[in-house]
This record gives structure tokens, sequence and C-alpha cells, in this order.
């Protein structure tokens, strides 16, 4: 794939989304327009409902719009099909979910690793690559471990060094902190600015939190299916 030299990493353009409950139609997104430019990162906040994790759903390909398009590196998402998206998000996205989505019976080496074991490769061609990142999240003592032996903050710094295994160009990240006490979050939200400043990663993040939102350096706030787009000045 070939990347426009400071082209965005995301372009959506007039999204439209409803949802059909049994006879009835929810609009939630209304012809909803967005950039970001590679090394971002965007803080999207809303009311519950407003239709920012939609949004974000769009944004990674987990759902189709009514209307509009989601391009991601210069590549149109509606040109794909349901193998092609499925293709790009394993390479070149990198989700982080609230609940944290880790495999129970699974170590947290093989949790990490699993985009790359789907995609056909193997876990001693990416040892190294694993060795940093268990580094990065500070989790190398841990790696023999299952998931039901960590803490809910070492938990989601395992689904972190999941979303960071395979060198995406993006991070989305849905309510990355909704289950941590405050002392955790700060701990993951500081690694999630870690990531986006020292390893250059874009980041895209909802949260309900404007403490989180604050370590972004772009605020998107989601309303009546619009956004209303405002530079954050207090950065962390």
């Amino acid at each position: 794939m070939n990347d426009s030299d400071g082209a965005p990493i995301v372009e959506a353009s007039a999204l439209v989304k409803s949802y059909r409950t049994g006879d009835v139609v929810v609009p939630v997104l209304n012809g909803v327009s967005l950039l970001v430019d590679r090394g971002e990162f965007v803080s999207v906040m809303g009311q519950s409902g407003s239709g920012k994790s939609t949004l974000l759903y769009l944004l990674g390909g987990l759902d189709r719009p009514d209307s509009g398009d989601v391009r991601i590196a210069g590549r149109s998402l509606s040109a794909m099909n349901d193998e092609e998206i499925s293709a790009m998000r394993r390479r070149r996205l990198g989700f982080i979910f609230q609940f944290f989505n880790l495999v129970p019976n699974l170590t947290v080496e093989e949790n990490v690793l699993l985009p790359i074991l789907l995609d056909g490769g193997s876990m001693r061609a990416n040892r190294r690559r694993l060795d940093e990142i268990l580094d990065t999240v500070e989790l190398a003592h841990r790696r023999r471990h299952r998931p039901s032996e960590l803490s809910g903050g070492q938990q989601q710094r395992v689904a972190i060094a999941r979303a960071l295994i395979g060198e995406p160009d993006l991070i989305l990240a849905d309510e990355p902190t909704g289950n941590l006490d405050s002392t955790t979050t700060t701990e993951v939200m500081e690694l999630l600015a870690h990531i986006n400043r020292d390893h250059a990663k874009t980041v895209i993040m909802v949260t309900h939190s404007l403490e989180c939102a604050a370590y972004g350096s772009r605020k998107i706030t989601v309303r009546d299916g619009t956004i209303d787009d405002t530079i954050l000045t207090a950065q962390v």
C-alpha cells in the first residue's frame, strides 16, 4: 500500500449512520467529516448516545456507514470487501477497548502476539518485537501469566501491547480507562501519551473524562450527530 507523503492518516467524508430498532430508525451520525494528521492524539468526547463510539468504529472499519467514506492512509474503506478490511485492521490499525478483550486461556505474550499469529506470522519471527513491546508496557516479568492473574491496569497494558505489536499506523481507543481506578487511569494515559509522542503513533481516543481528554493535542466533541472541533490549550 503506497501512502502519500504528508497526507492525513484519516480522512472521513460526510459520514451518515443510523440504526434500526424494530420499525424505528435512530439517526446517530449526520454528515460527519474529519481529518486526522499523522502523529496527532485526538480525544473524542460527547454525551452517552452521541455517536462518538460509532464514529470510532466507522474509522476503524468495524462498521460501515450508510453513506460517506473513510480513507486510511489514502485508501478508501468503501472500496474494500470484508476480507480486505479485516486484513487492513490487522496490519495497519491497533484497537484498545474498555473491557480489554483478552483471551483468558492465553498467556500475556500469546495475547499480545494474537494479531500476528492470526495473520500467519510466528512467535519466533517476532520475538524481538515482542520483547520490545513488553518492555515498553513494563510487563516483561509477567509474560507467562494469564489475564486472571493480572490487575485491571496490567490487563489494559496487555491490550495496549497487542495494539502495538503489528507496528500500526493508527491506534483507536474506546474508553480505555473506563474500568480503571484513578491511579491506574493516570498510568495508562501516560503510557498512551508516551506511545504517541515517543513512538510517533497517531491516537484517536473516545473518553468521557475531561482529565483523559487533556492528554490529547485536539478535542472533538460529538453533538447531535455532528462534531465540534476545538484545539485544546491544556496539554500534558
